[in-house]
């Protein structure tokens, strides 16, 4: 790694961690020339997805633009980055899964609105608002009539009836 601080090639790695998710390895280095120490993430190389949008132009899949879309959807929420990070890991993870160069950005519209619904009700109402272009109160209403009714199942919790 090229020291930020004076350009170096030389530097020492002095603790290493590996991720909650196992994902990613962070590594603290000091510079064997000035003597800086800062932080990198290591974490695995995907192969490029790419995302055919409606209008069937193709572009990079950009997790930064699909991280923007989520934080924008929760702002002023209470929903931690670390949540939202998780949540963009988990999408990318099931797209790379599902496909193998190209996706459609329905795909991920719809992936992205099954998360929100599970992180916070106002975030999701938030970004399918916008994801499906209300055009009036009336279409609001219905989306929230929806979101009351929908289940909202907890994997933690025990089933009260058995079969």
């Amino acid at each position: 790694m090229r020291c930020i601080q004076c350009g170096s090639l030389e530097d020492k790695v002095i603790d290493s961690r590996m991720s909650k998710d196992g994902t990613t390895t962070r590594r603290r280095r000091e510079c064997l020339q000035c003597n800086y120490r800062y932080t990198t993430y290591e974490q695995i190389e995907r192969t490029e997805l790419r995302v055919v949008k409606r209008d069937g132009t193709r572009q990079t899949l950009n997790r930064e633009k699909l991280l923007r879309g989520l934080v924008k959807a929760c702002e002023k929420r209470p929903v931690s980055m670390d949540r939202l990070d998780r949540a963009v890991e988990e999408i990318l993870a099931e797209l790379h899964k599902d496909h193998l160069a190209e996706c459609p950005s329905d795909i991920i519209g719809v992936k992205v609105m099954d998360k929100l619904h599970d992180i916070d009700p106002v975030a999701y109402v938030r970004y399918v608002s916008v994801y499906r272009q209300f055009e009036d109160v009336g279409e609001f209403i219905r989306e929230i009539q929806k979101l009351e009714h929908r289940s909202h199942t907890n994997a933690l919790q025990r089933p009260l009836f058995k079969d």
